[in-house]
Order: structure tokens, then sequence, then C-alpha cells
């Protein structure tokens, strides 16, 4: 055996090999289940108890040398020192890697921030998470408004006089800047919001709005369609037209709802606009006195408008998505079908 053992000990520093199957080879040859060393130890089963002490230490160094020695080979096969079929070409090409992009929500949002920049709007942006006041009271809702409800509205506390719950609009923002700044005032709130509502290919609990808010002194409802038409046409393009349609929020008086001509068929009628030729993209209107003397701005010096849209409603509007969940699944195959717009 001892003979045995020293032929095995020079087998294992003459080796070399330069293929992960020759080195797979050596491994079950030497270390295998039916290997030489696990015959060895067998019969090293049978061998003298005075030999034993001798015997078992040049076994323990010959399996050590033999897992060394493995352990190396394939640390250079990895490094590409021996395997040349591991080796890199550097006159091929290289292989290209996928980088991210921005998601098809946030380029719409920035193009519509960055259009009402360069009216002179600055951006201003809150917390998802508000109190009643900045949601509903500054807002002139009524305590017995609809909107309040739990069917509509996510409430995290509703032990205290002000409670706490997810905001439903970004109009929250444009209360917290009138507490803060007398007017002028001209901002865009952009931001993430959320409504207790069932997910459909038309809506879902939670969506995006870019909210807009112009106070100053002899601001006219003139101004509002003014900077509206603008907006429209630097979005969908020129000759796109706007049409105001009377409707109500609390927050405003007069109240409008806004609709352009539908950018599919030209505003001839097709299935996207239900054959009206107009498509509805915000809600705007003169901002409601009630809400400066809220936020303590003088109503007979100061008026202004506001103006909030949904971005999922301008993206369907832009790219023809009639799913609105699927903005929100991170589909690479859909995300990738917006990699050329950013």
């Amino acid at each position: 055996m001892n003979s045995k053992i020293e032929q095995l000990l020079a087998e294992v520093e003459q080796f070399t090999a330069d293929t992960e199957q020759k080195i797979e080879e050596f491994r079950i040859k030497m270390l295998g289940k039916k290997g030489v060393l696990t015959r060895l130890f067998d019969d090293f089963k049978t061998v003298s108890a005075e030999r034993k002490k001798e015997l078992g230490q040049k076994l323990n160094v010959l399996k050590n040398k033999a897992q060394d020695k493995i352990k190396t080979l394939k640390d250079q096969l990895g490094n590409g020192s021996s395997d040349s079929s591991l080796s890199v070409d550097k006159t091929m090409p290289g292989v290209r890697s996928e980088v991210g992009t921005r998601h098809p929500l946030s380029v719409v949002k920035n193009e519509i921030v960055e259009i009402f920049n360069r009216l002179g709007y600055v951006t201003a942006e809150g917390p998802e998470m508000e109190d009643d006041w900045h949601v509903f009271s500054a807002l002139n809702f009524a305590p017995d408004h609809p909107a309040r409800d739990m069917q509509d509205t996510f409430f995290i506390n509703t032990d205290s006089d002000n409670p706490i719950l997810l905001r439903t609009h970004t109009s929250s923002v444009q209360v917290r800047i009138m507490e803060k700044q007398q007017p002028p005032i001209r901002v865009v709130c952009p931001g993430r919001v959320f409504r207790n509502e069932d997910i459909s290919a038309r809506a879902h609990c939670i969506f995006h709005q870019v909210e807009g808010l112009y106070i100053d002194e002899n601001v006219s409802f003139a101004d509002m369609k003014q900077t509206l038409l603008y907006f429209t046409r630097e979005m969908f393009g020129e000759n796109v037209e706007i049409r105001l349609r009377p409707s109500y929020f609390p927050f405003t008086e007069p109240s409008a709802e806004m609709d352009v001509s539908c950018t599919i068929c030209g505003g001839k009628g097709c299935n996207i606009c239900k054959y009206t030729g107009w498509l509805e993209i915000m809600g705007c209107g003169m901002v409601h006195p009630n809400v400066l003397e809220a936020c303590n701005i003088d109503s007979k010096k100061y008026s202004g408008f506001a103006f909030g849209m949904g971005v999922e409603r301008i993206a369907q509007l832009k790219w023809q998505v009639s799913d609105i969940r699927l903005y929100f699944e991170n589909d690479v195959r859909f995300l990738n079908m917006f990699r050329t717009v950013v």
C-alpha cells in the first residue's frame, strides 16, 4: 500500500489538463465513489495497528493534494489561462448590453411639465399621504361630499378631526403652495394619486396626475383658455382644437371639462372618440373664492385658474394604448415599444 500511495502522489504532481472534461475524469478516478482513494481507504481497514498511523497520514496527504490539484486546474481554466476555447477574441464584436429607459408614463409626465415650464410655471411636489384639510376641506369640499366616502378614498386614520388618507388628487400640493406663498403663483404639480376603484382596462386604483395653478391680479377665464389651447397644440399638434363644456368641481367656479379634437380621426369620428370627434382630457376652472380665503389669499384682489389631467389618459391618446393596466405590469415587451420615444 505504501508504494501504491507514493505512485499516486507522483501521478497527482505530474497531472495537467486543459479542459474541464479531463479534470472531471481525473476527479472521478481519484476521488469518486469507485476511485482509487476509496479503494485504498477500504484496504486501510485491514492494515495492522502499528502501521495505521503512518499509512493513515499518507492517505490524507494524497487526498488533500488531489483536491488541491483539481481546484488549481479549475481556477486556471476559469481565468482563461489554460483553455484556449475560453479565451476572448478581442477582434470580435462585443455583446451589446441592454440598458433601461424611462417609463412611458414618465416620458409623458415630463413632456407635460416641460410645456408648462416654458410658460413660466414652476414644478412642485408634495406628500402622497395627506390630511383631510389639504385634500378636501381647504378645497371647498362639503363635509358630506361623496368623495370623502370610504368607497372612493383610502383612509389611513379616521380617529381625529383631521383624518389621514392617501391623496385623491395633487390639488393638495396647490393648497400647500398657497398657504406658504402669496400671489403671483404659477405652479404645476405632478404626482401619483390613489382612489378606491376597481381595476379595469379604463380605470386603476393608482394613477398619475399633473395639475396646474395660476393666481394673480386680473386673471380671467380667457387666460385659462389660451393657456390650455397652447398646451394642447404643443402636446398633440398645431391642428388640434379644444372645446370647454360646463361642469362642476367644488374648488372651481365656473368649472369646465376640456375636450380635444380626436387625434385618431382628426375630428371626423371613430370608435376611439365614440364617433363624436372629441376626447375629454382634463377638468379646469376659475379658483373658487372660498379656496383662496381658506389659504389666506384675498379673493377680492386676486383671481386664478386651475386645471388637472391624468397622465395615463394623455398617454392613451398619444399612443392609442387601450388598456391602462399595461402601464403597471412591467412587461418588458410592452415597455420596449417606447424605447425610441425617450
